[in-house]
């Protein structure tokens, strides 16, 4: 994983802020999650979840992505079959349904969740190209 320079960091930290003030086409927007880190790392054991809608998974997601929307209520019915105690990565389009889903994620008793916020700010922070089907 290559480090980022104080220009990217910023750009990142500004990136990460107006997408937590902007929304993610969701209904709540008093939801608002910590920035992710500068760089994760994500192993093969790790599971990356994308919460948006169908047409959006399809127009690009990350490689290796599952996507489940969490408008739809898509997530909140897979919960009950995930691993609680697996590690997770969350993102969706601009950061507000992957703070809600990690919140969800985070009260049904995962303990490793982490919200990547937008979709390009995952590929960013985990190195994993964006890829269509």
């Amino acid at each position: 994983m290559k480090n980022m320079s104080g220009r990217t960091a910023i750009a990142l930290g500004i990136i990460t802020l107006v997408a937590l003030l902007g929304g993610c086409s969701s209904n709540d927007t008093n939801s608002v999650s910590e920035p992710p880190a500068a760089s994760v790392v994500v192993t093969e054991s790790a599971n990356i979840i994308d919460v948006r809608s169908d047409a959006e998974y399809a127009a690009g997601h990350l490689e290796g992505a599952t996507q489940f929307d969490l408008s739809n209520g898509e997530l909140e019915e897979a919960l009950g079959t995930l691993d609680k105690n697996a590690e997770y990565f969350v993102y969706c389009r601009s950061g507000n349904r992957s703070a809600q889903a990690t919140a969800l994620m985070e009260q049904a008793g995962f303990t490793k969740v982490t919200d990547l916020g937008s979709m390009e700010n995952a590929a960013e922070l985990t190195g994993i190209k964006i890829v269509q089907d």
